[in-house]
């Protein structure tokens, strides 16, 4: 019997047996109960999801990079979840990090064959100098895709830690990765197609993979995104609404103060909170990794009683 036969992700789901029958209210009150095993499935791996973050957090602490590796649906969520750090958090675009089996085209239309190629998976993995300061994340929701194992079997090679992502186990994939996520959401509505429940646990723990590790490095204060860059006039008013909202002032005494600090939100608040001049906030938060919090509390204890 081939493997395929014996994964969940393959199997049928007797809840949809006569999904071609159902009116569109019935397909939709089907579909919105089968989800919500995908938040059970996350929920079940929360510690190994939490062990993730932690990893990361370290390996960006040393100046590492996120390095999201997936052929199909995969692969087109790592490189979402990748295209969208620069804008929420200010990272640079090679912090975080997406290859797809065949490449950009493959984003918007299928390329055949490009998920076997085991070797290309690895070459990628080189042609990027992935090290011992990389973290490496291999999704494929079989837990078998060459492409991937490629990749994650040179990454761990060359010393990054490798997490497998997969909505089966055992799998393959878990089998030779430092850290596996197993997302067991069950066979889905619609056999086999796996952008369905297991797309939607996929894309919610990278969710927490980026958020979790960008918020531990300092890249929030509260449930703020503080390390922006005021590029236009939505986000110089946001930047100044974050500013009056967390500092306690006005409009136009935030809109002087981010002037002096060249338009930095952080260096605005760690001036602002800590009462020190705008270059002495550069120091501190130099000192302290980007963290606003720190930097604040290091300027109050050093303030003038």
């Amino acid at each position: 019997m081939p493997l395929e036969d014996h994964l969940m992700t393959e199997a049928l789901n007797p809840a949809s047996e006569r999904l071609d029958t159902l009116s569109a209210s019935q397909i939709v009150a089907l579909m919105n109960a089968e989800d919500a095993r995908a938040v059970e499935a996350v929920g079940a791996e929360s510690d190994s999801i939490a062990r993730a973050i932690d990893e990361l957090t370290d390996r960006f602490g040393r100046g590492g990079r996120l390095i999201y590796v997936g052929a199909g649906t995969s692969g087109r969520l790592g490189v979402l979840d990748a295209s969208e750090c620069p804008p929420t958090f200010n990272s640079p675009p090679s912090m975080v990090v997406g290859l797809i089996a065949g490449g950009t085209t493959a984003l918007t239309r299928a390329v055949e064959g490009a998920e076997d190629d085991r070797e290309k998976g690895r070459e990628e993995i080189r042609s990027l100098g992935v090290g011992d300061r990389d973290l490496v994340v291999g999704i494929a929701t079989s837990g078998r895709t060459p492409y991937v194992l490629g990749a994650v079997d040179e990454a761990k090679a060359l010393g990054a830690f490798t997490v497998g992502l997969a909505c089966n186990r055992p799998s393959l994939l878990g089998e030779r990765v430092d850290l596996e996520i197993a997302l067991l959401v069950g066979p889905e509505v619609l056999a086999g197609s796996t952008r369905l429940k297991a797309g939607t646990a996929t894309k919610l723990v990278l969710n927490m993979l980026t958020t979790g590790a960008m918020v531990r490095v300092g890249k929030t204060m509260g449930n703020r995104m503080v390390d922006l860059q005021p590029t236009n006039e939505k986000l110089r008013i946001r930047t100044r609404r974050i500013l009056r909202e967390l500092a306690g002032i006005e409009d136009d005494e935030a809109a002087d103060l981010l002037g002096r600090c060249s338009g930095n939100l952080k260096r605005a608040l760690v001036a602002a909170l800590g009462d020190v001049a705008p270059g002495r906030a550069a120091d501190l938060l130099e000192q302290h990794g980007g963290q606003v919090r720190q930097a604040v509390a290091r300027a109050l204890e050093r303030a003038p009683r």
